[in-house]
């Protein structure tokens, strides 16, 4: 479950449904497409010159804004506000009161303009095998990696079932579970991405990690313990990609509305990074995602690759972007 960007929503948001024993799409309209306020996307960090994103001009306000309306809503043991958005041009999955956008599809393309789109660059980079997705959401990033890599066997995580049921009933998660003409599909795994079983016979080819609750990266990638445990999962050569979230204590900032101290564009800004360096010396590196409406530190395992290399092999939109990366020192 990702989270990079925050939803500016209407307070006229529908009761969630308490804990339903099955999942119905139907009997899950809290209200026939509830027309809420128009959507506005705004970047979860602070402006260049150190404002919050609250006080901060933002582009997207300068646009027509988008209308959206709540499709369905419900409540889960695990998250307590499922929520799926609609709009004419995309559609979004929020998860809980921090109303960040956890997964995504655009209706005319597979990319996102936000940070899932990254996690497509991985497949050129590492042997053919398994990917692990920890962290599976909606499969936003499932439905680019197999788009450009259609014969990658991805194997997704996830801790909530009717999460699952939300994806495939309203973001087309079924479609990528079906085996295409090039051998490459998603299998879905319900459970802890964490798990010591959450593993494969001879290794996962990449691990992509995209781990949040209520808004925030959870603890555990914050201890060097958990990292050393995913790196032994790989196969020779394999490789590990992660959504870092944005600089520490960014949340606390937005909530409080403080301003927060003027970046220092700098990985060591970022805790995960710093817990995965620890764990994996000399074998970390980092590139800081810069889009409309996010910022994110990602990390990734194993020496820098060739960039010249790497930009040649992914999809044109990655091109440029792979080039960034840089190894952690």
């Amino acid at each position: 479950m990702g989270t990079a960007t925050a939803l500016h929503l209407s307070p006229l948001l529908p009761r969630f449904y308490n804990n339903p024993s099955r999942f119905n799409a139907k009997a899950h309209l809290p209200v026939p497409h509830a027309r809420l306020s128009p959507l506005r996307l705004a970047p979860a960090r602070s402006s260049p010159d150190g404002q919050s994103a609250a006080s901060a001009p933002v582009a997207a306000e300068t646009k027509e804004e988008e209308p959206f309306s709540v499709i369905m809503a419900l409540s889960t043991k695990y998250n307590d506000g499922i929520m799926v958005i609609d709009s004419p041009c995309s559609r979004y999955l929020l998860l809980d009161s921090s109303r960040n956008v956890h997964s995504m599809i655009k209706k005319d393309s597979v990319w996102t303009g936000s940070y899932w789109d990254e996690f497509a660059s991985l497949p050129a980079i590492i042997p053919q095998g398994p990917i692990a997705m920890l962290g599976l959401g909606a499969g936003t990033a499932a439905h680019s990696i197999l788009k450009y890599y259609p014969s990658f066997h991805i194997i997704g995580w996830e801790l909530d079932e009717l999460l699952i049921n939300v994806a495939r009933a309203y973001f087309d998660l079924s479609k990528v579970e079906e085996k295409n003409e090039h051998g490459g599909y998603l299998s879905v795994c319900i459970g802890d991405a964490l798990s010591p079983d959450a593993t494969v016979e001879g290794g996962f080819a990449g691990i992509i990690v995209d781990l949040f609750a209520d808004g925030k990266i959870l603890p555990q990638l914050l201890e060097e313990e958990t990292w050393a445990g995913l790196a032994k999962k790989l196969m020779p050569n394999g490789r590990i990609m992660v959504n870092c979230s944005g600089r520490d204590n960014d949340q606390y900032y937005r909530e409080h509305k403080i301003a927060p101290p003027k970046s220092k564009r700098s990985w060591t800004e970022n805790s995960a990074i710093k817990a995965l360096s620890r764990a994996l010396p000399g074998e970390v590196c980092w590139k800081l995602v810069e889009e409309p409406d996010c910022e994110n530190y990602f990390a990734l395992t194993g020496p820098l690759p060739d960039l010249d290399a790497w930009s040649m092999a992914v999809p044109a939109k990655l091109s440029p972007k792979v080039k960034l990366w840089q190894q952690v020192e």
